[in-house]
């Protein structure tokens, strides 16, 4: 018979396979032995589960939970095994995935106003470690959309069934555990025999699945302290009841009923009411407090929130004044490097603390201070003369991702400063069991940005991405609960404004790229929502910073 070659990243060897080979058996030739961490793989660069059938010569990597494509996949079938034990322990109760959080995904299980209990948490842990222990296979099958909706809408899976309903697609692939059906954004792992480190305890009003260290996958990670970011979760998750919008399946609804002016609209008004809430907190320190310090990951909207406090707090009679920390970043030459030798630009030693210490106390002494300048395009510092004075009546509003950091204001009076963490906390699903990590919207947000206005590739921002949310990691997460303030700057509707703008960009990333899974992921992501016209959102929109048209100078 003829056989196909296939070339292992792995190994490095040619494998000459017979046609129609899945890669479930190709992993056990290559790895007789030890093959039972491998969740998946990269075939010319695009994810593949292991059901894939070899057809033609090819390049194939297979991967594990270490790979951030691999550590996707085990989060997801993860969330199909809970969501399987509590089919079997609790089939009347609905379960939802809802956020990641405290290193690990916060879910219910039945009713919000009815806390889940202890006992029930133990259950559902112990029911989960069967069913890993069973090693049942996961199989993908492609059928008909309408039977997938039928399906869903029989099991009382609305999300899902309005999901399939919006998406536009004539075939749907479902997974299966033991007969029980679901549908996941990705790829899943080939058994729940490969998934043997999580965790399950009881938080807050539910139950957080916890889930293993990337660089170790047989520990877990330790929980996170992290009740701040879950009550703005929560006020987000409130917000889509307003609008009538909890998953992408109802806001497409929406899209298709023209109602996204009315979305829009009251979801630039929660945000502006959120603003001033802010603003009154500052005010009710006025006298006291002089830096206000904006703080958060990357392509959060740090800059245009911090020009939008700034006219809630001159309503409140307070003259702000807007310092920016990235005039501070040192010369490109300084700029220290990663594990990678690539640039760190997340690193706090990123920045020249010294001067911008110097310029703060400075300022609060009342002298003037000459404003560096920092050129994105060339990476050197210069100065064009900008001079900053304050008074009796102003504060500084600082922003920049490390603007929480001990070691920036370790040298500057506590009482002086008021802390804001900044960041888009995506709380819109694409179902109950399929979260949006808000990680993506971030890079969808700093990928447009990036190709608009620093000359950058999306090939070139996704590159990055791995090593931003390291530092982001590093130098941020430990220290967000320390903000005397937070704010979610995520719009509801957002991901089908970018859509417009990002897919053209992620088109360009080829398969001869090794992000071209990546790029593909964000392109099916996009495939469930539909576009959201642009013109009815305001030119302050904090995702005007990132399409354009904004009304603010950056």
């Amino acid at each position: 018979m003829k056989t196909i070659t296939i070339t292992c990243e792995n190994t490095g060897l040619d494998y000459e396979i017979e046609p129609g080979t899945s890669l479930r058996e190709v992993k056990q030739i290559i790895y007789p032995e030890n093959h039972h961490h491998i969740l998946a793989a990269l075939v010319n660069n695009q994810l593949q589960d292991l059901q894939y059938l070899v057809l033609a010569p090819l390049r194939v990597n297979f991967i594990d939970a270490t790979s951030m494509d691999g550590y996707s996949v085990y989060t997801r079938s993860l969330i199909f095994v809970l969501y399987k034990a509590a089919s079997r322990l609790f089939p009347r109760r609905a379960f939802r995935a809802e956020y990641i959080i405290s290193n690990g995904i916060f879910c219910r299980l039945g009713n919000r106003n009815t806390p889940l209990k202890a006992e029930c948490v133990d259950k559902l842990r112990k029911e989960m470690e069967n069913i890993v222990a069973h090693d049942y296979p996961i199989l993908r099958e492609d059928i008909p959309t309408e039977e997938a909706v039928r399906i869903f809408r029989g099991k009382g899976l609305r999300d899902k069934a309005a999901l399939m309903e919006t998406r536009g697609k004539l075939y749907t692939s479902l997974y299966y555990i033991d007969r029980l059906p679901d549908y996941f954004y990705g790829n899943l792992a080939p058994s729940t025999g490969c998934l043997k480190t999580f965790g399950l305890i009881p938080y807050k009003d539910g139950m957080l699945l916890q889930l293993p260290d990337r660089k170790n996958p047989s520990t877990l990670l330790p929980t996170l302290p992290q009740d701040k970011l879950f009550q703005v979760f929560n006020e987000h998750k409130h917000w889509g009841k307003i609008l009538e919008v909890t998953d992408i399946g109802s806001l497409n609804k929406l899209i298709g009923q023209k109602m996204a002016g009315p979305v829009i609209k009251i979801s630039e008004a929660l945000h502006e009411k959120k603003i001033s809430q802010i603003a009154d907190q500052i005010k009710a320190r006025q006298g006291q407090v002089k830096v206000v310090l904006i703080a958060g990951p990357s392509s959060s909207g740090k800059t245009t929130f911090s020009k939008r406090l700034a006219i809630q707090l001159m309503v409140n009679g307070i003259r702000p004044v807007n310092l920016s920390l990235d005039n501070y970043f040192v010369n490109r030459e300084d700029t220290p490097r990663d594990e990678n030798g690539e640039y760190d630009y997340e690193s706090i030693d990123a920045l020249d603390i010294h001067t911008f210490t110097d310029n703060i106390q400075r300022l609060l002494a009342g002298e003037e201070v000459e404003i560096p300048k920092f050129s994105f395009e060339t990476g050197q510092r210069f100065y064009d003369g900008e001079k900053l004075r304050i008074g009796k009546n102003n504060v500084i509003i600082v922003e920049g991702i490390h603007g929480l950091n001990p070691q920036l204001t370790r040298l500057l009076p506590p009482k002086a400063l008021f802390k804001i963490f900044v960041s888009a906390l995506t709380a819109i699903a694409i179902d109950d069991h399929n979260l949006i990590n808000p990680a993506d919207n971030r890079l969808l947000r700093r990928m447009v940005r990036d190709y608009k206005y620093r000359n950058y590739s999306a090939l070139e921002t996704i590159k990055r991405w791995e090593s931003v949310l390291a530092g982001e990691q590093k130098h941020i997460v430990p220290y967000q609960e320390e903000a005397d303030a937070m704010f979610n700057s995520a719009l509801t509707y957002e991901l089908g404004a970018l859509k417009i703008q990002a897919e053209p960009l992620l088109r360009e990333v080829t398969q001869q790229h090794p992000e071209h899974s990546k790029a593909l992921r964000l392109l099916k992501f996009f495939s469930y929502i539909r576009a959201v016209p642009t013109r009815e959102i305001p030119p302050t929109s904090i995702i005007r910073e990132f399409l354009g048209g904004s009304s603010f100078k950056y």
